[in-house]
């Protein structure tokens, strides 16, 4: 019962992969085995979070998707006694996958966009709305595929939250702003500028950054000086109880699009990476997120009238809540557990 998990944060490669593994970490513990996380970089208020959950965390000194990486990562394994490697990045092609197969060692992907040439892994998981089987032709006969948002990566804080009910606000006032781990292009203080030119009475906000944001200090000034209460937290471990108190939120198009359907938050999507763009827009098609775009693209202006038209507009809230609820449970990555026997 012991698990290696190969993944990374930074920066640049953002806390994504790195949390949504932390929830398969969680249910592995929760059935009785132990977890170890290789990384290939630092990222110091995260790993001391993984270390708070009892997981040990091993760093090797590779280029991320290296043979060389794909060969500690092996040693490493073997070492620990572990027969299941998961991998989670967009650096970890056929080659690498390959090395890991041919060592005896069963593994899984987590991917979201088919972004290997070839899949030799034994499961591949895309938790995706926009998943589909035409991005994995070149796989193994054996590859098995576990694809849609039935296999929703929740961790361990919004378990409780399962079945949890909303109180729609007649217009909304409390706004979650959360722009992933890292958000290496400031987004996030556009959002807060937006925030500013919005003229609504007894408005107040929380905004969201990760370990890896390195805009803090610019972000924490921005927020003093808003004209309603913006309160800055950094690298939450609570974040279900923070989407239950908003009554909107404004984020990434990431993994996050996930917690926020399950909590039934109305979200507006901002697409920070091009993985995103599919998912935001499906998901925008269905009517449960208002996406605008490319975040280059949405300027101030855009985020102030959408939140204008959206804050007071309680019937499209209500119906973002019911479309999100109905479409996430918590049972994904205990369905998951099942796939390692």
């Amino acid at each position: 019962m012991k698990l290696v998990i190969r993944a990374d944060a930074s920066t640049q490669i953002g806390t994504g992969h790195i949390m949504r593994c932390l929830a398969l970490a969680q249910a592995w513990q929760d059935v009785g085995g132990d977890v170890m996380f290789i990384m290939a970089t630092k990222a110091p208020l995260l790993e001391s979070r993984l270390k708070s959950e009892g997981i040990e965390i091993v760093h090797i000194p590779v280029q991320i998707g290296s043979v060389e990486d794909a060969r500690e990562t092996v040693n490493l394994t073997l070492q620990f006694n572990a027969k299941w490697v998961v991998v989670d990045g967009y650096n970890f092609g056929g080659e690498y996958q390959q090395i890991i197969k041919d060592d005896g060692l069963r593994l899984l992907i987590i991917d979201d966009y088919g972004h290997a040439e070839h899949y030799y892994a034994d499961i591949v998981l895309n938790q995706n709305i926009s998943a589909d089987e035409e991005l994995y032709v070149n796989r193994e006969p054996y590859t098995q595929l576990l694809l849609g948002v039935q296999y929703t990566l929740l961790r361990r804080e919004f378990w409780q939250w399962c079945g949890w009910k909303r109180e729609i606000a007649t217009v909304a006032r409390k706004i979650l702003v959360t722009l992933g781990g890292s958000d290496a292009n400031n987004v996030t203080l556009k959002v807060i500028q937006a925030l500013q030119l919005v003229e609504f009475d007894d408005l107040e906000a929380v905004v969201v950054v990760g370990g890896s944001n390195p805009h803090y200090e610019q972000l924490k000034s921005a927020c003093l000086d808003a004209k309603f209460p913006i309160y800055l937290k950094k690298n939450v471990t609570n974040m279900p109880e923070l989407m239950a108190w908003a009554d909107v939120a404004i984020a990434a198009g990431g993994s996050t699009n996930w917690e926020l359907a399950f909590m039934g938050l109305p979200s507006i999507i901002l697409v920070l990476a091009d993985n995103q763009r599919v998912a935001a827009e499906k998901l925008f098609n269905m009517g449960l997120t208002i996406s605008l775009g490319w975040h280059e693209e949405a300027n101030q202006y855009l985020i102030q009238d959408t939140l204008t038209y959206l804050l007071p507009n309680r019937d499209r809230r209500q119906k973002m809540y019911q479309l999100g609820q109905s479409l996430i449970d918590m049972n994904g990555v205990h369905q998951l557990i099942n796939f390692f026997k």
